[in-house]
Order: structure tokens, then C-alpha cells, then sequence
């Protein structure tokens, strides 16, 4: 369980001041000067050191990705913060925009100075009305304080931060479907290479980032990197928000441990499993494009990207949706199938066939009227449509489709003979 003095998130439950008098009171904005003085190299190396990965759901590695940013551009350069939290299940990001903001605002003024850019822009969800409004004043706080803009903290480091609202399409949470958006063209994801590093943001050298590891790096760069990678386990080190949803009898966000078991987690967090531990079906470890694992692997695996990764799952977005044995698994599968087929930019034909196909598949599936021969179909039909595509939308829509298969193909079996035994009784009369 990880001790309070580790926490990074104090006030994710917005119980004190979010305004920038509570958060200095919290430590926030505390030595930034001198951690800017120590220069790029310096920042950057650090949170390599730490194991930082990624927490927007690839768990790339923070400090590599940084180091990416060319050391002189003839053009300006960027940070890109993505804050448009849309995979079902997660609402991690939005306590933090809500509670504590200025975590934020001093992570993009930190990692901006370890990639010397000039600016941060920061692509709010559009429905995150209230967490929009109470993150720009924020900004505005900082900026009053001199905290950020010209000269930000009085370190010699100038920096700009703008906060751009998007319009609520779940494929501008794709990196590169977020730069168009930002630069005001339709959502649509680019191809890869060139890479944002080098083409990013108006054409110009950027790194996109989700918030909540922007909003962890402050600590890891004044606490030290030994302290963060002294948490969890070798590559998968440091604190995480776990967002956890479903038949659970508290649900919540809570900042734990990576590398804590799936089990004591649900169980010490959220109240454990609705009638029981025994009551449960399956979990979706990390949001919803990730794949569901069965109660007996439940009961074992550890909540981090390795042991996700070793049952065919992901860690993602750390977002728990705990369904017990009441659920329908086919139809909860079928439901995010419907989902990923709406939010499909239509730019990939595997994407924009495949995935209305593979819902109307599910469809029949939830009724039993399909064949055995059709599951067989759906999982070859699914592999094909994996890394066939721009971007990973396709690949995070099929995987649900593989891991009910993969772990409830009897279910989706039985369906089948029950339907075909009424149908073959009704022909009969």
C-alpha cells in the first residue's frame, strides 16, 4: 500500500484549496526556479532515471520521449498536453484538471524547460466545461504570480501556456488526431513517420503528453528520480491513479502503488466486489479498449504494464470496470463494439468496414444466431483489422472482441446451441 508521504495527488478529492494559495501550501511551485536552473539535460536524464512511463495508456517511456526534442530548431517547439479523457471507464485526468490544476501548470513549466519549448498547449475534452474553466484560472493565476510567461519563476525561462477546448471526439485523444484538431482541421489521425518530434504542431518539433504524467513530474524532479523508481517494480515504477467503476461497492479514483495486485486493490479501495469476491465475472483492467481477464486471473495479476501485458491485457489508462456475475459479457462487449464503431474517423477501410461489420457480427452473437464457425470468423476477421490501420483506435477496438473470445468462447457457444435448438424445435412444430 503506498504510504501517504508518497503521494503526489494531495488533493485529488478536492477537499482543500485548488487556487494557487492551497496548492503552495501543498508544496506545489516549491524550488521550481532551481529545478529550471539545472538545465535540460539535467531534467530530462532524471526522469529517465525514474522509469516514468507514459500514463495516457502506451506507457512509453517520459524521459526518452523527451529526449526526442532536438536541442536547436530553426522553428519553434512544443508541448502538447492531452486532457481529452474520453476512453470509457477513466475519469482520472479530470480530478486532477478539477482538484489540483496548478500540478499541471507547474509540470508544463518543468517540462517545458527540460525540451526548451517555447509554449504548452494544453486540448481540454469539450465536455469538460467546469475542469476548462477552473484550469485557466489557474493559468491566469500562475501568470499573475509570474509563474509563467516571460521569465517564468524568475529562472530566465520563458514559457506560454494555452488551453484549447476540443469538441468531444474520442479520436482526438490519438496524438496525432489531436494536433489537427488543435491546428483546426478535421480529427483525423496522420501517418507515421514523420513522427511529432520532428513534424508536430504547426508543422514544428512537439511531444504530446497526457496530463497526469505532466502532472506528476514535478515531484519526481524534487523529490529525486530514486524516490519514484524505489515504488512499484523494475519498469513499472511510481505512483498511478487507478479509476475504479462497476459492480464495486465504492467506486472511486484512488493514487496507489504500480505493481499492486488487481485484488487488494478493488478490495481495500473501492469496497470489493458487489456480493463478493466470489461474485466476480471479469474486469476490464484499462479502459475500455483493453482486454477483459477472467476472476481467476483477477485474483493474481499485478496492476502494471508487464504482468497486464503477460495475460493479454493492458495496463492503459488504469481504469477498472469490474463486472460480476450478473452481467452479460456478450452484450457489455457488443456495447463497446457500437462505440468504437461511432467514434471511427472513417479514414481506414479495415477501420470504417471492419468495425461496423465486427459489431453487427457481435450483435447476432448476443442472441446466439451465429454458427461456431462465425466465432472463428470474428477472431480472423479482428487480426486482420489489428495494425492494419493509421492509428490504434482499430486495434483498441477489436482487442475486447479478442479477449471475450479468447476467455468466455464457451458463453458465446452456448448462445449458439441454445438458439439453434429452439430454432430447430419451432421448425419442427
Amino acid at each position: 500500500m503506498l504510504a501517504d508521504r508518497d503521494r503526489v495527488f494531495t488533493n485529488l478529492y478536492g477537499e482543500h484549496d485548488w487556487r494557487l494559495a492551497g496548492a503552495r501550501a501543498r508544496g506545489d511551485w516549491d524550488g521550481t526556479k532551481a529545478v529550471i536552473q539545472k538545465g535540460r539535460d539535467w531534467i530530462v536524464n532524471e526522469v529517465k532515471e525514474s522509469g516514468l512511463r507514459g500514463r495516457g495508456g502506451a506507457g512509453f517511456p517520459t524521459g526518452l520521449k523527451w529526449s526526442f526534442m532536438p536541442k536547436e530548431s530553426a522553428r519553434p517547439t512544443y508541448l502538447v498536453v492531452n486532457a481529452d479523457e474520453s476512453e470509457p471507464g477513466t475519469c482520472k485526468d479530470r480530478d486532477i484538471l478539477r482538484n489540483d490544476p496548478h500540478k499541471l501548470v507547474e509540470g508544463c513549466v518543468l517540462a517545458g524547460a527540460g525540451m526548451g519549448v517555447g509554449a504548452a498547449y494544453i486540448y481540454i475534452r469539450g465536455e469538460f466545461y467546469n475542469e476548462a474553466t477552473r484550469l485557466q484560472a489557474a493559468i491566469d493565476e500562475a501568470y499573475a504570480a509570474g509563474l509563467v510567461g516571460k521569465n517564468a519563476c524568475g529562472s530566465g525561462y520563458d514559457i506560454d501556456i494555452y488551453l484549447h477546448r476540443g469538441a468531444g471526439a474520442y479520436i482526438c485523444g490519438e496524438e496525432t488526431g489531436l494536433l489537427e484538431s488543435l491546428e483546426g482541421k478535421k480529427g483525423q489521425p496522420r501517418l507515421k513517420p514523420p513522427f511529432p518530434a520532428q513534424v508536430g504542431l504547426y508543422g514544428c518539433p512537439s511531444t504530446v503528453n497526457n496530463v497526469e504524467t505532466i502532472a506528476v513530474a514535478p515531484a519526481i524532479l524534487k523529490r529525486g528520480a530514486a524516490w519514484f523508481a524505489g515504488i512499484g517494480r523494475p519498469r513499472n515504477t511510481g505512483t498511478k491513479i487507478f479509476c475504479i467503476s462497476g459492480h464495486v461497492e465504492q467506486p472511486c479514483n484512488v493514487e496507489e502503488e504500480m505493481s499492486i495486485p488487481m485484488k487488494e486493490l478493488i478490495e481495500r479501495h473501492a469496497g470489493g466486489v458487489r456480493g463478493g469476491w466470489d461474485n466476480l465475472m471479469a474486469v476490464i483492467p484499462g479502459g475500455s479498449s483493453t482486454p477483459c481477464l477472467p476472476s481467476p486471473i483477477c485474483g493474481e495479476v499485478l496492476m502494471d504494464f508487464d504482468s497486464l501485458v503477460a495475460q493479454k491485457s493492458g495496463l492503459g489508462t488504469a481504469a477498472l470496470i469490474v463486472m460480476d456475475k450478473s452481467t452479460d459479457i456478450v452484450r457489455a462487449i457488443t456495447r463497446l463494439s457500437a462505440f468504437y464503431k461511432h467514434e471511427s474517423c472513417g479514414q481506414c477501410t479495415p477501420c470504417r468496414e471492419g468495425l461496423g461489420w465486427v459489431w453487427r457480427v457481435m450483435e447476432r452473437m448476443v442472441a446466439g444466431n451465429a454458427t461456431v464457425a462465425e466465432l472463428d470468423m470474428l477472431l480472423d476477421v479482428t487480426h486482420e483489422i489489428e495494425g492494419h490501420t493509421i492509428c490504434a483506435l482499430a486495434d483498441g477496438a477489436v482487442w475486447p472482441v479478442q479477449g471475450l473470445i479468447r476467455h468466455f468462447r464457451p458463453e458465446m457457444e452456448r448462445r449458439i446451441h441454445e438458439y439453434r435448438a429452439v430454432a430447430t424445435r419451432q421448425a419442427a412444430e
